[in-house]
């Protein structure tokens, strides 16, 4: 058997929810749906605005007793738990966060559980591979960005953002059965009516990506915003309406650029 291939994953909190109350008290915020977690084990999913816009994603693991929430760490970490303590009310539950929390990609082994947005992504585990060979960030970068799966605040703009632009209905992280949910109503409006104007798409660049949330502008109009990157692929909102002029190589400032997957 080869050995287990890990890359340490950057600034991952977690929070722990504990209590009776503890489903019914996170199927009413989240877009996943919680009863489903037993048997799943993990499920990836977002905190909303009530306007539907983006907070928080995040990884829900079902433990003993438990749910675990794997969310971006340090002040990141810190908001969600305050957030979720603000809505606890009465609910019988115990909420602590931890904001520096070690998480691992796994691949070549079944070590952790396997992540729910794409096979292609590995297994999450809090544990380290025994033996195992570490690989640096950017190969898992680079496949994620390949697969068009937005990470987090780096992709997504906190409290302007919706998870339909940022195709998070094709990763797993909405359960359309489901009852209410906060932000519910805009995010099943944009999917019935098929609302978005602009989504997160692939690109590639032949020179160097521009700056995280820079204005991607072709011809002196403003076409999409840059998010994150690697080597000269990233990830970039892009409006609808200019996508199909980008099938072409089209200059940005210098930098030729080619939507991946159109």
């Amino acid at each position: 058997m080869s050995k287990p291939i890990y890359i340490t994953l950057p600034s991952r909190g977690l929070i722990h929810v504990e209590g009776d109350d503890r489903i019914n008290f996170l199927q009413g915020l989240i877009s996943n749906d919680v009863t489903k977690l037993e048997e799943q084990r993990i499920q990836y999913a977002c905190l909303l605005t009530p306007q539907g816009k983006f907070l928080h994603d995040f990884f829900l693991h079902w433990g003993d007793g438990f749910i675990l929430i794997d969310c971006e760490g340090g002040a990141r970490a810190q908001d969600l738990y305050n957030r979720l303590n603000k809505y606890r009310l009465r609910d019988k539950i115990k909420i602590s966060v931890e904001q520096n929390n070690a998480v691992y990609a796994v691949f070549e082994q079944e070590i952790g559980l396997p992540d729910p947005r794409h096979f292609k992504m590995g297994y999450r585990s809090f544990e380290k591979p025994e033996e195992g060979l570490e690989e640096g960030l950017p190969s898992w970068d680079r496949e994620r960005i390949l697969l068009g799966i937005a990470d987090g605040s780096r992709d997504m703009e906190v409290e302007r953002s919706t998870m339909l632009e940022c195709c998070l209905d094709k990763f797993n992280a909405i359960d359309w059965e489901k009852g209410c949910w906060m932000g519910q109503e805009l995010t099943a409006r944009m999917h019935h009516r098929n609302l978005g104007k602009k989504r997160l798409q692939t690109v590639e660049f032949d020179g160097t990506p521009p700056a995280p949330f820079s204005d991607i502008i072709i011809n002196d109009k403003v076409i999409g915003n840059m998010r994150s990157s690697c080597d000269n692929i990233g990830l970039a909102l892009i409006k609808n309406n200019a996508a199909e002029d980008l099938k072409k190589d089209l200059q940005n400032d210098n930098h030729s650029l080619r939507i991946l997957g159109l």
